[in-house]
């Protein structure tokens, strides 16, 4: 089943300080913290990103899954590790950069076919889009970023998949759109207090 919750800004603060922490016990031991959340929209299985960021702005790591094979916490716990230390961009971020990185996690929600531009409402979806043996994805911030048309954004979709930037045209192309909720611990800074988890 989909991923439906919406979640609550101090839900959001908590995945977010549990990323961190995650990432805190990693460079610490390796290992992943114990413990889940009491709440339903946090322990139902979920597809999400993980991206980490300098004080430039500049990408340090960004992995995700769109499986919804896991728990939105764990699911969050593994992609952090993933972005510190398995993205292929750029080099594994070190334990001393930790405290000066941004953290921002993307939780994608139901997918939806569309067959053409004027389906897509910018800003708010997302567009996966798959043809011949390729697929790519954005997030709905990367066509305000850059200011791109609906169409632009299949047209980039496209390039970024390595195929043609008409190919979403294509009879054999699948389009599909998906809303995420997408924060970060500069806007969602943490808690005072730090909501319980249960062994």
């Amino acid at each position: 089943m989909a991923y439906e919750h919406v979640l609550l800004d101090d839900e959001k603060r908590e995945l977010l300080r549990i990323a961190r922490a995650t990432l805190k016990e990693y460079f610490a031991s390796g290992r992943v913290p114990p413990g889940a959340p009491h709440r339903a929209s946090m322990t139902t299985p979920a597809a999400v990103f993980v991206s980490l960021y300098d004080k430039a702005g500049a990408s340090r790591g960004s992995l995700g899954q769109v499986a919804e094979s896991m728990p939105l916490y764990k699911a969050i716990q593994e992609m952090a590790i993933a972005a510190v230390s398995r993205d292929p961009r750029v080099t594994p971020v070190k334990a001393e950069e930790l405290k000066e990185l941004t953290i921002e996690i993307s939780v994608l929600g139901a997918r939806r076919p569309v067959r053409a531009p004027a389906e897509l409402e910018l800003g708010r979806d997302g567009v996966a889009i798959a043809a011949g043996g390729k697929r790519a994805q954005m997030f709905p911030k990367a066509a305000i970023d850059a200011g791109w048309t609906a169409e632009q954004l299949l047209q980039k979709v496209c390039e970024k998949a390595g195929l043609a930037a008409d190919a979403w045209r294509g009879a054999d192309a699948v389009i599909e759109a998906f809303v995420t909720q997408t924060f970060d611990d500069i806007h969602y800074p943490p808690m005072s207090s730090v909501v319980a988890i249960k062994a």
